[in-house]
């Protein structure tokens, strides 16, 4: 007999039929002639509740197993006579996997830390199976979005010779012996004796590439993995982490901007209609209103306002910060906040921004001061969206990447957009784990991800 997962059983209307099941044990509750075995399989928040009579063959042995343990089990779907609307009547059990004693799962509670040590069992517990159910809903959400409206997705490579960010945050890719570098007569490591014959690294962004094919087809957009070897232990960032980065040919910064504003009420509403059961289990356990707070969003006008405009509020409120408030900085996490939860009590775009803190590849504004970037703020998460509108003109662009110390021979196929029929274009990047924790509400960026890289950590 075919095996039915727990969630299309609880779609199905009971009438006494045979199933079979299967899954992990959540817990068993022996009385004196049967017992009560909870089980889950992963597909659905619900467990199901199986009722076992002792007459059944391997009772004994069934019956003394252990959270974690692995059943099969043959029954008759019936109406429950407790809280669910569903249970089983036991024909058979089989035991496929049992747990020794030392399973680390246990009833008793456990703290984020202790899990994260064990990533590759926390999905059976019902926080960890419910964010990586959401992350699922969220990435098909994602590309419906973009599908839908045309966009053509974009796998763009993960390994480069390029510093496309200009921050120096990379990761090097070299086959060349640490111990047994090929050095020239000053010292220097051959690069030529490279696998790629050069310098190479793992990506920071998909942006570049993904800005020729806007500048023929129109509208793309990236879904992968990127890297950065920034040394941060927040619980905001990841060494490798996956970005959304749509580019759009002919759009200015205030299209893209209200792209990205769609795009996340998008996501927020996609969530609440397809994730109830998880985002009720968030809004119970890890925070309280979590749901009013993304109805909220999904129903709200983003603000836009410049950055010279931020900073004039930010120095005349009588709030305290942390760090210092002046033209010029960039906004920290405790600015952003301010601005999103207490001043405008909504998310923000922020545009026009010191070029000083940007990347080279934004447009310069007339002012000589400022670039086309923008940041779409969130209350109670801060920056979750950043973006620009693209510098379109080869002249500018060959100053800039020179200002900034690049070598402008890697970057000679991206200039070529600027003289080969240029456009203005403009793009923005989501990082995905920064979403997931402003949906689900999980507070720490590592608990939202499969397998999290961070620094000193490389586990799994």
């Amino acid at each position: 007999m075919k095996r039915s997962t727990i969630k299309k059983l609880l779609n199905t209307k009971p009438e006494g039929q045979e199933i079979v099941v299967k899954g992990w044990v959540r817990s068993i509750r022996n009385s004196k002639a049967f017992s009560f075995i909870v089980i889950n399989d992963g597909s659905t928040q619900t467990d199901l509740q199986i009722i076992a009579d002792d007459t059944l063959a391997g009772y004994e042995e069934f019956s003394k197993c252990l959270n974690g343990s692995a059943f099969s089990i043959q029954g008759k779907l019936v109406e429950s006579g407790g809280k669910q609307p569903i249970e089983v009547q036991a024909i058979s059990i089989d035991i496929i996997g049992s747990t020794p004693q030392d399973y680390p799962l246990q009833k008793k509670g456990t703290s984020m830390e202790f899990l994260r040590e064990i990533a590759h069992l926390r999905p059976r517990t019902n926080t960890f199976s419910a964010v990586f159910r959401v992350r699922h809903e969220l990435t098909q959400a994602t590309h419906k979005f973009f599908s839908d409206k045309g966009f053509y997705n974009l796998h763009t490579p993960i390994l480069t010779a390029m510093d496309a960010e200009g921050a120096g945050e990379l990761f090097r890719v070299t086959t060349l012996d640490p111990n047994n570098l090929p050095l020239d007569k000053s010292g220097k490591v051959i690069w030529e004796k490279d696998y790629f014959g050069k310098e190479s690294y793992l990506c920071v962004t998909g942006q570049l590439e993904a800005e020729a094919f806007a500048c023929s087809m129109g509208s793309v957009y990236t879904f992968g993995p990127t890297f950065r070897s920034e040394d941060s232990n927040t619980t905001r960032h990841l060494s490798e982490f996956w970005m959304i980065e749509p580019e759009v040919a002919f759009a200015d910064l205030d299209e893209i901007a209200d792209l990205a504003a769609e795009y996340i009420q998008y996501m927020v509403k996609h969530a609440l209609e397809h994730c109830e059961e998880e985002l009720n289990f968030f809004n119970k356990f890890i925070e309280k209103g979590l749901v009013d707070k993304l109805k909220k969003v999904a129903s709200s006008t983003f603000k836009k306002i410049t950055y010279t405009k931020a900073i004039e509020i930010l120095t005349k409120t009588t709030k305290k910060f942390e760090f210092k408030v002046e033209w010029g900085i960039d906004l920290q996490t405790e600015h952003e906040k301010y601005l999103t939860d207490e001043h405008f009590k909504g998310p923000v775009i922020v545009t026009d921004y010191p070029k000083t803190i940007k990347a080279f590849y934004m447009k310069q504004n007339e002012d000589g001061q400022t670039v086309r970037a923008m940041d779409v703020l969130i209350p109670g998460v801060g920056e979750l969206i950043g973006g620009s509108q693209r510098e379109e003109n080869y002249e500018k662009l060959v100053t800039r990447i020179e200002s900034e110390n690049l070598d402008p021979s890697l970057y000679q196929w991206y200039l070529d957009l600027r003289k080969f029929g240029t456009v203005p274009h403009s793009g923005f990047g989501l990082g995905f784990e920064r979403a997931m924790m402003y949906i689900t509400g999980m507070s720490n960026i590592r608990d939202v991800i499969p397998f999290h890289r961070t620094p000193k950590n490389i586990e799994f």
